[in-house]
């Protein structure tokens, strides 16, 4: 995958966030791994969410604890919009 389809990934990965989540108390959009990963749509979208996720933050996109999230183990973790 060339670097214009990752930014691309990415962004479609935010405006699922947008309307999957909620503004935090600080103002930044959170959601959660769960809601994501268990989205039909969502489902449809990415082939690979993971990926997805750790490209977005390695562009400094949005941040989560740990380096991977795995489901179920971290359904209720906050991926939140930087």
């Amino acid at each position: 995958m060339n670097q214009e389809d990752v930014d691309k990934e990415v962004g479609m990965l935010l405006e699922e966030m947008a309307r999957l989540g909620t503004k935090g108390e600080d103002g930044k959009l959170r959601c959660k791994f769960g809601a994501l990963i268990k989205d039909d749509k969502c489902s449809n979208i990415f082939e690979a969410i993971v990926g997805t996720l750790r490209a977005a933050k390695k562009q400094k996109k949005i941040t989560f604890e740990g380096q991977m999230l795995l489901s179920p183990t971290h359904d209720d973790v906050d991926i939140i919009e930087l």
